[in-house]
């Protein structure tokens, strides 16, 4: 549980945290993403909204509700994170459940950096010959971000620093937080 010392700083374990997006700026982004994705999709048949766990249930769970017309939810379980950094290795622990045969299939990820997920991702998606693949992020890192594949669908861009909250976690704390925090100390 975030210990509180003050409205705009946390403790999360070890870790000092200052409020970094506050939930009604995310709201206002995702209801525009959200907006988007509709219009896309206007002519087109109903999209499959792959969300990657864990990260991605608040923010997939936010976008959903904002967008006006069906929608089928799937999910994949993808780890690459160890404590603040990236482990530059992408482990597959929950598959495909759902045939995309054919589909439009849009990514739902929490945070874009080096794009070592959405790579391994899109690989295994690929060869089950959906209709199209975009994806969506509530946060992308683009001085991290390495890989051709556009990422369509941002909420926000953000520098290079680690973040927690809205579904992102330090070490499987904070997830439950509405708002967004980064790291005070930098690391």
């Amino acid at each position: 549980m975030p210990q509180n010392i003050s409205d705009k700083h946390i403790i999360l374990g070890d870790r000092e945290f200052s409020l970094y997006i506050p939930y009604e700026a995310i709201e206002e982004s995702v209801a525009a993403l959200a907006e988007r994705i509709t219009a896309d999709y206007e002519n087109k048949p109903d999209p499959l909204f792959l969300g990657v766990l864990n990260g991605s249930f608040m923010f997939l769970a936010e976008l959903v509700k904002m967008i006006d017309r069906p929608a089928e939810i799937s999910f994949v379980k993808l780890a690459s994170y160890n404590g603040t950094k990236t482990t530059g290795t992408v482990s597959e622990l929950v598959g495909l459940s759902t045939d995309v045969k054919g589909r439009h299939v849009i990514i739902v990820e929490d945070i874009v950096d080096t794009g070592e997920s959405i790579e391994h991702l899109m690989r295994s998606l690929i060869g089950h010959e959906p209709a199209s693949i975009e994806v969506a992020t509530l946060l992308f890192k683009p001085e991290s971000y390495s890989k051709a594949i556009p990422i369509k669908y941002k909420a926000f861009s953000i520098p290079n620093d680690f973040v927690v909250g809205f579904g992102m976690d330090y070490n499987q704390m904070g997830r439950n937080l509405r708002d967004i925090y980064t790291i005070v100390d930098g690391e």
